[in-house]
């Protein structure tokens, strides 16, 4: 900044803009050049990553560019190689390792309940609960009460083959429905309900309807159910002694069972899954708690 000239003195100094604030001027400086050169260069580039890389926001996205250009997806391209590579290398072991190799290999057991837990979430938490716990007419699979058996090879074969799926080997062992095909009077139902309900400890049957109960359940049911209505998992009876119950243990939820019968279906997991991913699912079921 310099101060004004006098009128009619010729200029002596720096070229000014022609402005002036409070009779100081302003100097007409150019930029340096390369500092030009420096700013032309920066826009140019970026109107040219702008159309070469993703970079401008869509109502739904982003624009791809040119190049189509991700860096973030290249990092996840990456990760994915080495998760698939560490998992086909690990899942070859899984799929030719027996239940009992991969449980007896600490190693293997790490990787066969990190496999079973995210399939888990994956395909069976819908019905079974995010926990396992189960819900009406979903089982609990962290109790010890189990329809085809709590083994691991048990639990293996079920996810496998599933309940009434329509599979080869599928589990089958349909509940009639006792009073709606007319096999037992509405009489007999209500007492061999208060029977049933009495094999869990569950009071309030008078002596006689339990006598009646008694002999119904010894001549329609003792042949799944099992005399003293402990199950049978070859069949997929459940154990009516314990205070487990599938479908509700109240007086209505037992008459209804049955009265209508019980034709639950799990799909089976075979050729959905891989082997070594249903091993895995075995192996974690069973570590929840309630395997055998």
């Amino acid at each position: 900044m310099t101060d004004t000239p006098q009128a009619g003195t010729p200029p002596t100094g720096p070229e000014t803009t022609g402005h002036e604030w409070d009779g100081i001027a302003e100097y007409n400086n150019p930029l340096p050049r390369w500092w030009l050169i420096t700013l032309y260069a920066t826009i140019a580039w970026a109107f040219a990553y702008w159309i070469a890389y993703p970079a401008w926001p869509l109502l739904t996205g982003y624009t791809g560019g040119l190049l189509g250009y991700s860096q973030r997806e290249a990092v996840l391209g990456e990760v994915e190689a080495v998760r698939r590579d560490r998992d086909a290398r690990g899942q070859a072991q899984l799929a030719s390792a027996s239940l009992d190799a991969i449980r007896a290999d600490p190693a293997l057991l790490r990787l066969a309940l990190a496999t079973g837990k995210a399939a888990f979430g994956d395909n069976c938490a819908g019905c079974h609960g995010g926990s396992a716990t189960g819900a009406t007419g979903y089982p609990n699979l962290q109790d010890d009460d189990w329809l085809w058996g709590g083994t691991p090879e048990a639990i293996e074969r079920t996810i496998r083959t599933g309940a009434r799926s329509g599979h080869g080997e599928t589990h089958l062992g349909d509940m009639p429905a006792f009073g709606r095909d007319g096999l037992l009077t509405r009489a007999q139902i209500q007492a061999v309900a208060g029977y049933v309900l009495s094999l869990s400890g569950r009071p309030g049957t008078p002596a006689a309807t339990l006598d009646a109960g008694r002999e119904v359940f010894a001549g329609t049911c003792a042949g799944c159910h099992g005399e003293t209505g402990t199950g049978n998992p070859e069949m997929g009876a459940p154990n009516l002694a314990d205070a487990i119950s599938l479908y509700g243990a109240s007086p209505e939820q037992v008459v209804a069972t049955i009265s209508h019968g019980r034709k639950g279906v799990m799909p089976a997991w075979e050729g959905r899954l891989d082997p070594a991913t249903i091993k895995s699912l075995a192996v974690y079921v069973h570590g929840l708690g309630g395997g055998r």
